[in-house]
């Protein structure tokens, strides 16, 4: 095939189907991954139509450990290889870590930090056979301040996935692949709805503090495009992460501590 290949986890809204127009607004086929088989090929037929490139639909979930596999397997089998890796899927999981089970705990892991770090190990060598390539790990603005109370996995995983990126991004500066760690405030999506905390979010949070989720994608492909290897979107999240790197460690927990009620359920 002439064109490349986009391959998009957590696809089937939000953020992830953003990024799924995105490149494909830009010439690059794509390959959707996520649970909801029908979200998928929904979003396929509509990409297929309004920009005129193929659409692979892959549902699976990453939680099962032969997910990457299976994924790449597929498109192996159609030919394909991997130009572009938009690792997006994830999700909040509420509550306090002591009052969860660990099956839940696990299954959360393996989504946002085994099968991230899988599937770039596995077309990372591809990418830098063929002089081109591009990962944008969908982080997030929780990932560059201080840890609050529920939910105490995700800023985890996010934090993880920024010092990851900028590694990779050093990594690669002579190879032609641009690593970027996408890292969002409030975004207009389900994330909120998924894990219930629609309401309480939305009474507490003001209406300037939220993007579209087409906004985001578009910041992200652009600091993917000019290698870049931390991206924060809006100017009231890069307010807020300059000033956690400013304030002292105990300052900064202590207003973590004060304000994290208001978004994270526990």
């Amino acid at each position: 095939m002439a064109r490349r290949l986009a391959l998009v986890t957590g696809a089937s809204a939000g953020i992830g189907a953003a990024f799924a127009r995105i490149y494909a607004s830009h010439g690059y086929d794509v390959a959707l991954t996520a649970r909801r088989a029908d979200r998928l090929e929904a979003l396929a037929g509509e990409i297929r139509l309004r920009f005129g490139v193929e659409a692979l639909t892959l549902s699976a979930d990453l939680a099962e450990p032969g997910a990457v596999d299976a994924i790449l397997a597929d498109l192996a089998g159609h030919g394909r290889v991997v130009d572009a890796l938009i690792n997006n899927a994830g999700y909040g999981l509420p509550g306090a870590y002591a009052e969860t089970d660990w099956p839940a705990q696990r299954d959360m892991l393996q989504v946002m930090l085994v099968a991230p770090c899988e599937l770039i190990h596995k077309v990372l060598p591809g990418m830098i056979e063929r002089r081109f390539g591009r990962i944008v790990n969908v982080a997030s603005l929780a990932g560059l301040v201080p840890g609050s109370s529920g939910h105490t996995q995700y800023a985890a995983t996010k934090s993880f996935l920024i010092k990851l990126s900028q590694s990779l991004h050093l990594e690669n500066l002579a190879t032609g692949v641009h690593v970027s760690a996408l890292c969002p405030g409030f975004t207009f999506s389900e994330f909120h709805d998924v894990n219930a905390t629609r309401a309480q979010v939305s009474q507490s949070t003001p209406d300037w503090l939220w993007l579209g989720a087409d906004e985001v994608a578009a910041t992200g492909y652009e600091a993917a495009e000019a290698n870049r290897p931390i991206c924060v979107t809006g100017l009231p999240n890069k307010a807020i992460a300059a000033v956690a790197k400013l304030l002292p460690d105990d300052w900064a927990l202590a207003l973590m501590a004060s304000q994290g009620s208001r978004f994270r359920k526990v």
